[in-house]
């Protein structure tokens, strides 16, 4: 069974969500990780950019296949996390510490149509 972490918000395409202060940090979820395997890359988004829900924002590729990232509020690149550089694989040890960008000046209202845990793990239990 996937790990789902009680604070964050989840959508429907497997991404997480976490609210710091005027920033939302956006990842992976376990469900995610687990099913690309073993992730060899991740191309980060570019600073400063303003995405819409639902829109393409990232990819991970893993040694099975890649996948689109699409993000799941909308918002302004503020933050990429440039760690995940040198190292991808840190997702698949830790998802919910190591996320793939930080937005500001979101939209509040994408934010709060986010499936909350109780919500993701029935989602997770009807695929």
């Amino acid at each position: 069974m996937s790990k789902i972490v009680e604070r964050l918000r989840y959508s429907k395409d497997h991404e997480w969500v976490r609210l710091e202060g005027e920033k939302a940090y956006v990842g992976i979820t376990d469900h995610a990780q687990h099913e690309l395997g073993e992730i060899v890359f991740v191309e980060l988004p570019p600073l400063g950019e303003r995405y819409g829900k639902g829109e393409e924002i990232s990819t991970v590729e893993s040694v099975k296949a890649a996948s689109a990232i699409l993000n799941p509020v909308e918002g302004v690149v503020c933050e990429a996390n440039e760690e995940l550089d040198g190292s991808p694989e840190l997702i698949n040890e830790d998802c919910y510490q190591h996320h793939l960008y930080v937005l500001h000046s979101f939209s509040k209202e994408d934010y709060d149509a986010l499936l909350d845990a109780k919500g993701y793990e029935a989602y997770l239990a009807s695929l």
